[in-house]
């Protein structure tokens, strides 16, 4: 990308990015580092034509909680959680991330830079 001047880096966060959760403090921190490492790595870059953009995904349809330990759950989270989708039914598919990622790739999106779009069928908005 610095070789041609021009790209695009999409890092995938969470919506723990932009507040904190039931998620856990690990978790959280990680996230909200990620979305530093996505400012700098823009400011840094923007000077090479090279743009930095991050996602804050909410709840995605994966098989991600298959290899989570029953024992392991925080059960008030849980039930914070499915509190969530009793009120707002239904989660993103996969597909729904990759077309956002497809845009912040294209010529279309190449003036976005940091930015951090939350892709969470508003849950960051409650």
């Amino acid at each position: 990308m610095l070789a041609q001047g021009s790209g695009s880096i999409v890092n995938i966060a969470s919506v723990a990015a932009i507040g904190g959760a039931a998620a856990g403090a690990a978790y959280t921190a990680s996230k909200h580092a990620l979305i530093g490492l996505t400012k700098s790595t823009a400011y840094q870059n923007a000077k090479h034509g090279l743009g930095c953009n991050a996602l804050a995904v909410g709840s995605v349809s994966t098989n991600i909680m298959d290899s989570v330990k029953a024992d392991a759950l925080d059960q008030a989270a849980l039930e914070r959680l499915a509190a969530y989708h009793a009120s707002n039914p239904g989660s993103l598919d996969p597909i729904d991330i990759a077309n956002v990622v497809l845009f912040l790739a294209s010529d279309e999106a190449r003036h976005l830079n940091s930015a951090v779009l939350p892709v969470d069928m508003g849950w960051s908005a409650a």
